[in-house]
């Protein structure tokens, strides 16, 4: 990063306008803000990496999560660190602009002092700016980008399509992009990305003969060398979402079919071999365990920050896995050295976008503006505001999950909710305005459907297992979801640890114990099922809205987290 003096004072009056805590001795300033973004270029490869952006435009605030636990091998590795943990782990100082990056600690008031992340206008910036050091770089979107906000949700995705563009994607793969139904997502495809952007996914084929329904891999020059990028959609689409948007899809792992690609990627000259994988990061360190010819995994889908690849032996060498956040959070720079046909060395850095550090890009904020006026009446609706720090993430609820369960419990008029343990969704800080935008990023998905439904306490059971199973399952391949659903009204034990069908225990409604027999009333919103959807139902955002309107201050609430049980000593939860 080459800066003269006129930039750096630039720079340095967007930092403290920001809040950044930059040194009072000018050229102590001046290296620490030029070597944030300073990464010599290395070797004679190099791939960007962006995933999970869940149609972010705008910088944001976003908290990583203070719970996310590791079973069984899993405890103590990445990506199951949080906190100290996480910053021992990777040599991390607290109080840092890394540790507000990567960590939840201290959230509100190291936001306070670093800003928001992300932003399309501020992430093509840096890309810009690594890209032209590193000729013939590639940048790979790993999916998720195309939902996520009311913007994405109203346009189809087209203004997210329509950014990616203009960032410069070369190559993605994709997951909740399916959640526009088959015919948009190939009509995409075959228009305004043909020639521009190449979508590739080895594993979704057609459910009655099994053909390809993407490219499964492309081969790209870099610098005279054969890249290989395989795609990997997110094996469990049909079974996470409605099966009716892709009634013809099939999708799964299918490790053969994987290895085959990678065989002949090789056949063919392939001197780098690459996944951009939505499959999350336990399942992709299993799947490198067991495939060969990798070279490197770029991931994504589980949202994690992992500032350092895992390296994994298989029998045909080692496969570097790295995770790269979420929300436009983060940017993933693999640099490899290739000599005599081969990778022998890398190079691997995730930078965070720190919007009040990097200057928007002209075009991308022009852009963003155009893409979004139609809209902004509706997005910048103020319908209440917060006292406390509204947050998702995590493996059990979040602030926001619980205003949006408690929504639910007073206009359904029930005693218990469910919400579902979406990763994705953003966070805003004590004393902010909450908008009609802020709102729908929690909840932007195309089947918003709000229901009431009578269960018995057995059915409640099984659904809080199966959901368990689906994060906890010490078998990364069953791990077909995303968090824990969100409970409200309901209070239970969790035991991770547990055996399948013996991890929720002690279910409780005020006070007293759910009965297996008898019926309750629970709320929810999200139903797959085709016959949910021909029901009809208010979008959950709307019911909200009401509500929040009617509140008008969101007081501190603490979010209805279970008793754990079998976690001390667990390194991903603080």
């Amino acid at each position: 990063m080459n800066m003269n003096r006129r930039d750096f004072l630039q720079l340095l009056g967007i930092a403290s306008a920001g809040g950044f805590l930059l040194h009072d001795n000018e050229t102590h300033a001046f290296n620490s803000a030029a070597q944030m973004y300073q990464l010599p270029r290395y070797g004679n490869v190099s791939l960007l990496h962006i995933t999970d952006c869940h149609a972010q435009l705008n910088p944001v605030y976003y908290r990583e999560p203070n719970v996310n636990l590791g079973i069984g091998v899993m405890n103590g590795q990445p990506p199951h660190l949080v906190g100290e943990k996480l910053l021992k782990h990777y040599g991390i100082k607290p109080g840092t602009s890394d540790a507000y990056a990567f960590t939840s600690l201290d959230f509100t008031e190291a936001a306070k002092t670093y800003g928001k992340v992300g932003g399309f206008a501020h992430l093509c910036t840096l890309v810009k700016q690594i890209r032209s050091s590193r000729p013939g770089s590639l940048l790979l979107d790993g999916g998720d980008t195309w939902q996520g906000s009311g913007t994405a949700l109203w346009s189809q995705g087209q203004d997210m399509i329509e950014a990616c563009i203009e960032l410069g994607v070369d190559v993605m793969t994709l997951h909740w992009e399916c959640t526009y139904g088959a015919e948009r997502v190939k009509a995409v495809e075959n228009g305004t990305l043909k020639g521009k952007i190449e979508v590739v996914a080895q594993n979704v084929k057609t459910t009655d003969f099994g053909d390809p329904i993407f490219k499964p891999y492309v081969i790209r020059e870099i610098n005279t060398i054969p890249v290989a990028i395989i795609g990997q959609a997110f094996p469990y689409s049909s079974i996470a979402h409605p099966r009716y948007f892709v009634p013809d899809w099939s999708f799964g792992i299918q490790e053969e079919n994987l290895q085959t690609m990678i065989d002949e990627v090789r056949k063919k000259g392939a001197q780098v071999v690459v996944l951009l994988s939505h499959n999350g990061m336990d399942v992709d360190l299993k799947l490198a365990s067991r495939v060969h010819g990798m070279d490197a995994i770029l991931g994504g889908h589980t949202h994690d920050g992992v500032p350092e690849p895992i390296a994994v032996k298989n029998s045909g060498g080692t496969t570097l896995v790295t995770n790269a956040g979420s929300n436009g959070k983060f940017l993933g720079v693999m640099d490899f050295e290739v000599k005599a046909g081969k990778v022998s060395g890398f190079r691997y850095k995730l930078l965070p976008v720190f919007a009040n550090l990097l200057a928007p890009d002209q075009g991308m904020k022009s852009l963003i503006n155009k893409l979004r006026a139609p809209y902004e009446n509706r997005l910048n609706e103020k319908l209440a505001t917060t006292d406390t720090l509204l947050y998702r993430r995590g493996n059990f609820n979040g602030s926001f999950d619980q205003l949006i369960l408690d929504a639910l419990m007073r206009e359904k008029d029930a005693p218990i909710a469910f919400s579902p343990g979406f990763r994705w969704g953003t966070s805003l800080l004590p004393d902010s305005t909450i908008t009609m935008e802020d709102l729908l990023n929690q909840t932007a998905i195309t089947y918003p459907t709000t229901t009431l439904t009578n269960m018995s306490g057995m059915q409640i059971k099984t659904v809080l297992e199966d959901v368990c199973d689906n994060l906890f399952n010490p078998d990364p391949y069953y791990q077909q979801g995303g968090d824990m659903v969100r409970v409200g009204g309901l209070d239970y034990t969790c035991d991770p640890s547990a055996a399948m069908g013996k991890r929720i225990q002690d279910m409780r409604l005020g006070g007293k114990l759910i009965e297996a027999d008898k019926v309750y009333k629970v709320a929810g919103w999200a139903p797959v099922s085709e016959a949910a959807r021909d029901n009809g139902g208010e979008p959950i955002w709307d019911l909200v809205a009401r509500q929040l309107r009617s509140e008008k201050i969101v007081k501190p609430t603490l979010p209805n987290i279970p008793i754990l049980k079998g976690v001390t000593g667990n390194t991903g939860i603080l």
